[in-house]
């Protein structure tokens, strides 16, 4: 026999809130490839200037003004950086992946397990010197869905590849122990 089709309202005032978790910040040494990265990117823009300065004698009235707007862009950029690493954090619950993230609007993204198609663990160079690495989690939504928490010790991503791997496949997990 069937069961009747029930479609009843959910109180959304008694769902769980997420606000309330208490999220993981990332590694603090992962604020000096942020550092690094911006430092790379405004010295090769200071050298790009420093050559139309010395090559376009046209741009000679404008360096005051150039230096300032490069200055103050430079100073928005760290100002937003620092207000976005200390925002981003992530939580790991017996059912889903948490990972908040964003300066000027935040994003929270919450994944459940059973989404969970693949797990990656990245290192790069100065990750890898820092001992730290991302761990990206794809999902069956696409690319949009898909989350890469950077800035975590290296031994720790690890593990919690280990994790969503047992969450993804139990049967893989029996098999390791």
């Amino acid at each position: 026999m069937q069961e009747p089709f029930l479609n009843e309202t959910i109180d959304t005032l008694q769902l769980p809130k997420y606000e309330g978790v208490v999220l993981t910040p990332l590694h603090p040494s992962y604020f000096k490839i942020i550092i690094f990265n911006i430092g790379l990117v405004f010295g090769l823009l200071a050298i790009g200037a420093g050559l139309g300065f010395y090559y376009l004698e046209e741009l000679n009235p404008y360096r005051l003004t150039i230096t300032i707007v490069y200055i103050v862009i430079l100073l928005f950029t760290i100002l937003i950086n620092v207000i976005s690493f200390k925002n981003r954090g992530f939580a790991f619950r017996a059912h889903d992946v948490i990972y908040r993230s964003g300066a000027i609007a935040t994003t929270t993204t919450i994944i459940p397990y059973n989404r969970v198609q693949h797990v990656a663990v990245h290192e790069g160079l100065l990750s890898r010197k820092l001992g730290l690495a991302a761990v990206e989690v794809f999902t069956a939504g696409g690319n949009s869905s898909d989350i890469q928490v950077p800035g975590i010790d290296k031994d720790q991503a690890e593990k919690i590849k280990y994790l969503l791997m047992g969450k993804i496949n139990p049967q893989q997990d029996e098999q390791q122990l």
